[in-house]
């Protein structure tokens, strides 16, 4: 790994090396700019993402590619409603010397592609988000910690709703980002068939290592904030909130939960990444509003009134942006 004189040197590395992060996806990823922005934001800021979208749209395909650019080990659990926790984290087995020997689940990755998180009953919906929390997993009453960097992306499909085990409001608040896929435009389409449907196959570069990694998530962390930017965050969330002395009118009426303290700390958090992805050294609220609407779109839950005028999350945040 590089050494650096300051941080604002390491600032100006980090920017560079996201730049070509972008180049080396884009070699098989076609379009989903805003997508990659935001997954590579929450490497690097230390979250989690939930990624809903439809089937076919490269969700597997875009965080393996994520992964091989990074240089870290990925796997991917397709959950089922048989799924059992054994099956994730792992279990104790009796080896021909009648003692027992701990096997190690998928979870223990860099990068774990949770697919379809939500058909699996939530027991094992909670093995998985316990791993993210505590970067860890006890099994037999013993301690087993994970691979650092440790990253979750976990997939919905918003069409197919039966036989879903949808993840409650306290379990979705330890995604950093909640991020919505959309269709190529015609343009990308024509370019996905061509690249998919012949002989070549893109090999992706190796651009940061483990190490490099922990080191810019140290740095994201060490970046300073103004006041008037914790505050515009910290007012935002509080916008949220119904019955409360910060509450927007809009919020009031529309809706019946806000977003908790962990909305505003990844905020912040997000905003710094944000900054220096950009070529700053410190967020300003520009920052703050680039990544509102991917943190606070699952944390906030509308009224019946907000149901039947059919607005959505999406519309509310902005309005209160």
């Amino acid at each position: 790994m590089a050494q650096f004189q300051n941080d604002k040197e390491a600032a100006d590395s980090l920017k560079a090396a996201y730049q070509q992060l972008r180049q080396e996806i884009g070699k098989v990823i076609v379009g989903q700019d805003e997508v990659v922005r935001l997954v590579l934001t929450a490497v690097f800021a230390q979250g989690h993402c939930l990624l809903v979208g439809v089937p076919g749209l490269a969700k597997t395909l875009l965080i393996q590619t994520i992964a091989d650019s990074l240089d870290l080990s990925f796997n991917r659990i397709q959950f089922t409603p048989d799924l059992m926790p054994s099956d994730i984290v792992g279990s104790e087995t009796l080896t021909q010397q009648r003692d027992f020997q701990f096997v190690k689940g998928p979870i223990f990755a860099n990068i774990i592609l949770a697919d379809e998180i939500n058909r699996t009953p939530p027991k094992t919906q909670a093995a998985l988000l316990e791993s993210m929390q505590e970067y860890a997993v006890t099994v037999a009453g013993q301690r087993y910690p994970l691979a650092r960097p440790f990253f979750v992306l976990a997939t919905q499909n918003p069409i197919e709703q039966e036989g879903t085990y949808p993840l409650p409001e306290a379990q979705l608040d330890r995604f950093m980002f909640n991020i919505q896929l959309g269709y190529p435009s015609y343009e990308e389409e024509l370019n996905i068939v061509k690249n998919t449907t012949s002989d070549r196959k893109p090999t992706v570069g190796k651009v940061l290592h483990s190490a490099d990694i922990q080191a810019y998530q140290a740095l994201v962390r060490r970046v300073p904030v103004a006041d008037n930017v914790v505050e515009y965050a910290v007012g935002l969330v509080h916008k949220t909130r119904p019955n409360t002395a910060r509450t927007a009118p809009r919020a009031q009426q529309l809706l019946e939960w806000g977003a908790g303290p962990r909305a505003s700390q990844y905020l912040i958090v997000a905003a710094k990444c944000n900054a220096l992805l950009t070529g700053k050294y410190s967020p300003d609220i520009e920052d703050v509003r680039a990544v509102a609407l991917p943190i606070l779109r699952h944390r906030i839950v509308r009224n019946f009134k907000a149901e039947a005028e059919g607005a959505t999350v999406e519309q509310i945040i902005k309005e209160l942006l």
